[in-house]
């Protein structure tokens, strides 16, 4: 048999022959990056259909904290998958510049697979960072960027695990050569266990650091969390103020409250004082937002079924919110039949007692159960209800 031709790189696995670098070993980190990238997708494709639902899906109001639970999970896992890829990319290494670098036809699909599944993955992740910490310097839609990004990367993965499948059940699989080997391996830095629980502690840190953001108890370790879960105006934060659109002062003599559109025959336009002047109604309710973090409060306010019972809409009308903010972005927001007349769905006026701050929404906000913080509309000025 003729030896493999030379690579013409100045670099070749024999320059990688640390125990770390084997099969067993990136098959395992392929498996666990697997199922971290599988568990973000699918909640972020969820993210996705709640903030822009088709006709198609339907989004329910129960239980109230659903939707707090799977984007915490979204980005718990995303952070987490950061020091996975890396080391996953760092064992493998040597394998993008084997020689030949395509010996089949499907071995050339394989090998085109990894521009997007790495490339994308390495897109995700750094995106997906900047994005938590509300930084960014991209021109796109990160939304749908995101969306994209992350089903290029699935179906790549997709190729890649049915490529690898047969190589990774092997590697797994034990055998006493490959122990014998493992025992007769000098020692050099640290070796395969060693260097897999490393990897493992790093994640578990990183979760540790920053799962407080979603999960209340641990709040006090989210020490690498943009915001604190219990830190801004009235006790939570905010991701816009009033100032960012010029919101800080509401003159009450003027606002109004306006139900109407074509599924509402009896238009209704409400002051501030009719507003506190009608049935008010409390519900614990979170807060939970597309960068990871949430927080639940005491809210109380006017149940939106209600107003919609008095301007006459039917029970299976759609309404749109709507900012009186002029900034278009985040302006309006749907909810669903099943979200406007769930008993906690509320035009908000106070939260634990005290009157909205402006960063809240002053002089009154949507907030409802199982809803996207990018969905609990603050400062509304109008429901408009679709027959």
């Amino acid at each position: 048999m003729s030896a493999a031709p030379a690579s013409p790189l100045p670099v070749s696995e024999a320059s990688f022959s640390q125990v770390v670098r084997s099969e067993r070993v990136a098959a395992a980190l392929g498996i666990t990056l697997g199922i971290a990238f599988t568990i973000c997708f699918v909640t972020g494709v969820i993210s996705h259909l709640v903030q822009e639902p088709p006709g198609w899906f339907s989004w329910p109001s129960r239980p109230a904290g659903l939707y707090r639970t799977t984007q915490g999970l979204h980005v718990t896992t995303g952070i987490a998958s950061i020091p996975l890829l890396l080391a996953k990319l760092w064992v493998v290494y040597p394998k993008l510049f084997a020689w030949p670098p395509v010996r089949s036809a499907a071995h050339a699909i394989e090998r085109l697979a990894l521009l997007p599944l790495i490339g994308g993955s390495l897109l995700l992740l750094t995106t997906g960072l900047a994005n938590i910490n509300i930084w960014r310097p991209w021109a796109f839609s990160f939304r749908a960027g995101h969306n994209a990004g992350a089903w290029i990367v699935m179906g790549a993965l997709v190729i890649h695990v049915m490529a690898k499948r047969a190589v990774t059940i092997n590697a797994l699989r034990p055998t006493r050569g490959s122990e014998a080997a493992r025992a007769t391996t000098p020692a050099v830095g640290l070796d395969r266990r060693g260097f897999v629980a490393t990897i493992a502690a790093a994640s578990a840190l990183l979760v540790v650091v920053t799962v407080g953001q979603a999960y209340s108890p641990l709040r006090k370790l989210a020490l690498l969390t943009p915001r604190r879960p219990d830190a801004g105006p009235q006790g939570f934060p905010v991701n816009r103020t009033a100032a960012s659109v010029q919101l800080e002062r509401v003159d009450l003599a003027q606002y109004r409250l306006v139900v109407d559109g074509p599924g509402a025959p009896h238009p209704l336009s409400l002051s501030y004082r009719d507003l506190q002047a009608m049935s008010q109604h409390e519900a614990e309710l979170p807060i939970a937002c597309v960068e990871g973090w949430s927080t639940s409060q005491r809210w109380a306010g006017v149940r939106v079924r209600d107003l919609l019972d008095l301007a006459g809409a039917t029970p299976g009308a759609e309404v749109v919110a709507h900012s009186m903010q002029a900034s278009r972005r985040q302006q309006t927001a749907p909810v669903s039949t099943e979200h406007s007349r769930d008993r906690d769905t509320l035009i908000a006026l106070t939260v634990n007692g005290e009157v909205l701050h402006p960063d809240h929404g002053f002089p009154a906000r949507l907030i409802g159960p199982n809803r996207p913080g990018v969905h609990q509309t603050k400062w509304v000025a109008r429901l408009e209800v679709r027959s």
